[in-house]
């Protein structure tokens, strides 16, 4: 095609998922050829502005190249916490969870665990889709992978895809590479992942597992702390409990461990989801209204909240919000993985809907939002310890009775109380459980303190009083 100057007030745009704008001089262009960018070049041909694009498959494939080689080469230097993580040796997995709770570190355990097994490392293909050379692809583009491989080595090689959530449309993508039978394993901040419509179109190929941050146990662990024979006594016990003081406050996040200044980390880290994963994902205009959103959400953690009551609260502030828009808030707040929501074990359906418990899923997060922390905090890491080990069984009772936490599969109710320090408090805590065995026979009873121990008998009822630290540990 014969060259031609640029006409002098053309604005030149490049086209794809991001478009970029600029006038340009009267002189001839020239644009590189960057991976994944469709270039369009505008020539004058008789007073009439004719678009030519082109897109270099070889410029993507050597893109994909060099990070296949850069990711080998760094995954078997990096140092890892061990975490429990078993899998099926021929399993597909989708790994879901907030921002910062070890997804990628799982993926690098599992990739140690395989290459310990035996696997060459050039069978290895981790991509991590927040590379920002990597930005802007379409599902399209990510066939380009598997031409980046075989264009390397001969083997049949294991996929490792973080982040994968950044590609539009990638589901269709790991169903393909699971019908050819490459072993895949795929993590994202997204519980989206795990929805209805995408589990369809996965076809029930890949298997499903929450990540959360770190437990207690794990936290110890980290932090180089195990537990010995005895630990609930004497110089360890007190030693435990220096420890579960930081991790009550400020959480589990696997990088927050060895920061001194936790509160600047947790915040950038809320930043990073409120802006990523909530304002840009879903395209809010009224951050105002969601930032209320989530304050309102963590002052009121401990009780059952409606839409209709956090609308009001927002709208107390001289911020309009519908109920209609909190249901949409929340429902982000759900797909990010920050928030937990419990139904009443007694409500109907369209309360269920309506009036949740919510809890974060993190106490470091929450611990941004509140003063005079400690009653929340302990309710909270109780829902956080119980959810993950009994997921949607896991609720709340309200209905003439307050149980804070029922699961009604294991005959269990549990309640959180900071203190059982004066005889109101144990009388109402108590007195909540011993009516709701009177309806649903309990096979255990519990109070989590902060650091009260012991055991009261009533009505036939054992009810055991824990202090969180033991508790947690004990599983």
């Amino acid at each position: 095609m014969p060259s031609k100057h640029i006409h002098p007030h053309l604005t030149v745009k490049r086209q794809g998922s991001i478009c970029h704008e600029e006038k340009v001089a009267y002189r001839p262009l020239i644009y590189s050829l960057l991976p994944n960018k469709k270039c369009c070049f505008y020539f004058v041909v008789s007073n009439k502005i004719c678009t030519f694009a082109t897109k270099s498959k070889y410029m993507e494939k050597e893109l994909f190249r060099a990070i296949i080689a850069e990711n080998q080469e760094y995954i078997g230097r990096i140092h890892l916490v061990q975490r429990p993580l078993y899998l099926e040796e021929y399993g597909n997995y989708v790994f879901v969870g907030v921002r910062q709770a070890g997804k990628s570190y799982l993926l690098y355990q599992r990739i140690q665990q395989l290459l310990t097994n035996g696997v060459d490392i050039e069978d290895i293909v981790y991509v991590n889709f927040d590379d920002e050379r990597l930005q802007g692809m379409s599902v399209a583009d990510l066939d380009f992978i598997l031409q980046a491989y075989h264009s390397m080595y001969e083997g049949q090689p294991i996929f490792f895809f973080d982040e994968i959530q950044n590609v539009e449309g990638w589901a269709n993508f790991a169903r393909r590479l699971a019908n050819q039978k490459y072993r895949v394993y795929i993590t994202g901040s997204n519980a989206k992942m795990l929805s209805r419509d995408i589990e369809t179109v996965l076809g029930g190929r890949y298997l499903d597992i929450s990540v959360f941050p770190y437990s207690f146990l794990e936290y110890l662990k980290a932090v180089g702390v195990l537990l010995s024979k005895n630990w609930q006594y004497g110089r360890k016990a007190n030693e435990l409990q220096r420890h579960f003081r930081t991790y009550f406050d400020w959480g589990g996040f696997p990088e927050l461990v060895h920061f001194q200044e936790k509160r600047i980390w947790l915040n950038s880290l809320y930043n990073r989801i409120f802006f990523n994963d909530l304002v840009v994902r879903h395209k809010i205009k009224n951050e105002d209204a969601l930032r209320l959103c989530v304050r309102r959400l963590a002052e009121s953690v401990k009780q059952p909240c409606s839409l209709n009551r956090l609308s009001n609260l927002i709208k107390a502030t001289g911020t309009s919000c519908s109920p209609s828009t909190v249901m949409e808030y929340v429902r982000y707040l759900q797909e990010s993985c920050l928030l937990i929501s419990i139904d009443n074990y007694v409500s109907k359906f369209v309360e269920k809907e309506t009036i949740k418990k919510h809890y974060f899923v993190d106490n470091g997060l929450l611990h941004l939002f509140i003063s005079n922390p400690n009653t929340s905090l302990l309710e909270n890491l109780c829902a956080i310890t119980l959810y993950k080990k009994y997921g949607k069984g896991l609720y709340y009772y309200n209905k003439n009775i307050e149980v804070d936490f029922y699961v009604p599969d294991e005959q269990l109710a549990v309640q959180a109380s900071y203190q059982m320090s004066d005889g109101e408090t144990i009388e109402r805590e108590v007195k909540a459980l011993v009516a709701l065995h009177g309806l649903y026979p309990l096979k255990r009873a519990m109070i989590i303190t902060y650091e009260d121990e012991g055991e009261i008998v009533r009505d036939g009822l054992k009810i055991e009083i824990r202090p969180a630290w033991k508790w947690v540990l004990e599983g």
